[in-house]
């Protein structure tokens, strides 16, 4: 699958039939990472479309701009049938946030999960982790303008009026402090822990992420409103099993409570 965008053409894996999820990449990633993902959400009975981000992978193009990014993934959306669920990482996270935006974007979204990425990220911890991961010279514009652009995001992410869940991972550049700003900006915002995952979840957990995005997207889109433990309102945390290192507030990285059970052997995924 793929369209192009006035000289650019992004392009895209589409898994699974059902309602829609859009999974978005991390910067220096492209679409594949999310594969093993997208095939465990197949048997959940979930359709995910995954692209590569402008420049990234096999679609063309380049960005030094987040909102560039941002405007990319509002043409993504706006070609799905609504309601869909938005699943970015790190810089797909970003753009999805600033996308979102737009009332007209956001107006077609059950629900957003942000992995690993919070709008309003703290420098001296986040270039220190970029420049041991070597993004920061391959990316230096692109990093300088998200950066920059923290209160905005931040702002864009208190407006937004559906659910928020925030994966975090164990070992991550994402502070408690980034978290807490989060939080107190939009009071929808709950969060799972991937405590065995470094900052590229879908890479080192995809097991555990599959799990969250199915629960939670397969809550947001065939049941709006519905708590992913199958509960009436917010999630007692007592109400759900604890892992190492959770707190209040927190949702465990396997599946919830209220979760269905299904046949561990998943249907053959559909490719397009």
């Amino acid at each position: 699958m793929s369209f192009a965008l006035d000289e650019v053409t992004l392009r895209a894996t589409v898994t699974g039939a059902g309602p829609t999820v859009l999974l978005l990449h991390a910067g220096g990633e492209r679409r594949g990472v999310w594969a093993p993902v997208a095939d465990r959400m197949a048997g959940s009975g979930l359709r995910t479309v995954a692209f590569d981000l402008r420049g990234h992978g096999d679609s063309s193009g380049r960005a030094t701009t987040l909102r560039t990014f941002a405007d990319d993934v509002a043409e993504m959306v706006a070609r799905e049938p609504a309601p869909i669920v938005v699943a970015g990482a790190s810089l797909g996270g970003f753009a999805a946030l600033a996308a979102l935006a737009e009332p007209a974007t956001a107006a077609r979204v059950a629900g957003l999960v942000l992995v690993d990425v919070v709008p309003y990220p703290d420098p001296a911890v986040v270039r220190p982790w970029l420049d041991e991961n070597g993004l920061s010279d391959r990316y230096a514009e692109l990093v300088d303008d998200i950066l920059d652009s923290g209160s905005d995001l931040l702002a864009a992410a208190a407006t937004l009026d559906l659910p928020i869940l925030l994966v975090r991972a164990g070992r991550s550049p994402v502070t408690d402090t980034d978290v807490a700003r989060l939080r107190a900006a939009n009071p929808r915002v709950t969060i799972a822990r991937v405590p065995a995952a470094g900052h590229l979840v879908a890479r080192d957990a995809p097991a555990d992420l599959a799990r969250i995005l199915s629960a939670h997207a397969t809550a947001w889109l065939r049941e709006p409103g519905r708590d992913p433990n199958g509960l009436p309102g917010p999630v007692a945390p007592s109400t759900v099993p604890r892992l190492a290192g959770e707190r209040d507030g927190d949702q465990p990285n396997q599946p919830d409570a209220g979760e269905q059970r299904r046949d561990p052997r998943p249907p053959e995924p559909r490719r397009q």
